[in-house]
């Protein structure tokens, strides 16, 4: 356990890679929308239509790169420490589930904020935005806290099949999954099965993504943990 917290720290250590780097991202994004609402706010009078943007994606995708920084720059230095493989996982994985807590609440306390206020007083919606809030904030905040793990998750993975087989073999994994992904357009196209599809789609409902999300996020985890076990530090 003492180990572990200190995979905690160590991963900390940087506080730009799990810390400021999001803050940025996530004020800078925010204030553009909020510039942008404002101005739109002033210069049309007969606006009745809320705003509403897609600046609040910005950090969640940043989460991926954190996840290929979290191997990359930190998982030799922990094998020097006598670190297990094992240890540094658990640790690095709890730093990411406290980064995505503390993201979640963020995104949970301006989305109601924003509602409260009518959108900031100019009907402008960075948080609260349509789909996302309309099972309320339970299942808003759910996914504002799967988000961030599933593309974490997704940068682990990439970076310990990197560590593990080299550039080449990530390479033709990305490839392959390209592939498969349009052999699956082609299937569905040739099969006119893209309806049922859309109908899939528009029955989705927050939490039922959420769920989905975190489902794939555990799936890749453990395939990233049994791939790190052979990884070259």
């Amino acid at each position: 356990m003492t180990r572990t917290l200190n995979v905690i720290r160590m991963q900390l250590i940087n506080r730009k890679t799990f810390i400021w780097l999001p803050l940025i991202i996530f004020g800078a994004s925010f204030a553009i929308s909020m510039i942008i609402y404002i101005s739109i706010h002033i210069s049309v009078d007969d606006l009745d239509e809320p705003m509403f943007g897609g600046g609040s994606q910005a950090p969640l995708w940043y989460f991926a790169v954190i996840g290929v920084q979290a191997l990359l720059m930190t998982f030799p230095f922990s094998q020097a420490m006598s670190v297990t493989r094992r240890e540094f996982f658990v640790g690095t994985y709890l730093t990411a589930i406290g980064a995505s807590v503390l993201l979640a609440l963020v995104y949970l306390i301006g989305g109601l904020v924003e509602k409260a206020t009518n959108g900031w007083g100019v009907d402008g919606y960075f948080f609260a935005v349509p789909w996302i809030w309309d099972q309320g904030a339970g299942p808003a905040t759910l996914l504002y806290f799967m988000a961030p793990i599933l593309t974490f998750t997704i940068g682990f993975f990439a970076a310990t099949v990197y560590k593990r087989f080299g550039v080449l073999w990530l390479i033709l994994l990305g490839v392959s999954l390209g592939l498969l992904l349009a052999v699956a357009i082609l299937g569905i196209s040739l099969g006119g099965g893209w309806p049922s599809i859309g109908r899939w789609f528009m029955d989705l409902t927050p939490l039922r993504v959420a769920l989905g999300g975190l489902v794939v996020s555990a799936l890749l985890a453990g395939a990233s943990y049994t791939t790190l076990l052979r990884a070259i530090p």
